[in-house]
């Protein structure tokens, strides 16, 4: 069994640099929008596939996804929001078959729902997340603000668009965790303890 960690969360939460001190701790990959893009190129796909690293439904030119050609079921020269999910999906899958992975946002806990992966959703106060986007942005409080509420909003439309689920909602995850109280090392400790108690985590 592959250890596979799913992680949402809420903007300015630091769920990323939690990810990736687990996947640190533990020694396996880390996958972010950066990385899944480059699984997806190696996967014959364009590097650029998910270059926006915002979580959003949007319009793409079928001739900016493939790197050679990879046309697959498309019939025209555009695709729309369902088959860029669907590529994603492809992407996400083939990570978790071929092993061990922290894998940041996408849907992926419900891409990989048939699996036994450990689904994390990580959140703090709303004013904890805005000092910390002024501190690490440089932004003023208002602009911190409506940085957080517009990011959290799109990956909540996304998520639930493409999952038919609840973004952030307890009840959709093994574990809600408030990055707040423990910091990023003391998070990612506490996630891999309880990953390994529920036999998730190898």
């Amino acid at each position: 069994m592959h250890t596979i960690i799913t992680i949402g969360r809420s903007f300015g939460s630091g769920g990323g640099h939690i990810g990736h001190a687990i996947a640190k701790k533990l020694g396996i990959p880390f996958y972010d929008n950066e990385r899944i893009s480059k699984a997806a190129e190696e996967s014959g796909y364009s590097k650029n596939l998910f270059a926006d690293n915002e979580e959003k439904r949007s319009l793409f030119s079928v001739s900016s996804f493939f790197a050679s050609g990879r046309l697959g079921y498309f019939d025209s020269g555009y695709t729309n929001d369902n088959v860029l999910f669907g590529i994603q999906s492809e992407v996400i899958r083939n990570i978790a078959e071929k092993g061990d992975a922290v894998i940041i946002g996408r849907c992926a806990d419900y891409i990989l729902r048939d699996k036994p992966i450990l689904k994390v959703f990580i959140d703090a106060p709303e004013d904890y997340r805005i000092a910390k986007l002024i501190e690490n942005e440089g932004l003023k409080a208002d602009e911190a603000e409506k940085l957080m509420r517009r990011k959290d909003r799109t990956r909540e439309t996304y998520y639930n668009y493409y999952t038919f689920g609840a973004w952030g909602h307890a009840a959709g995850y093994h574990l809600c965790v408030d990055s707040s109280v423990l910091g990023v090392e003391g998070t990612a400790d506490f996630i891999i303890d309880f990953g390994r108690k529920a036999g998730l985590i190898r």
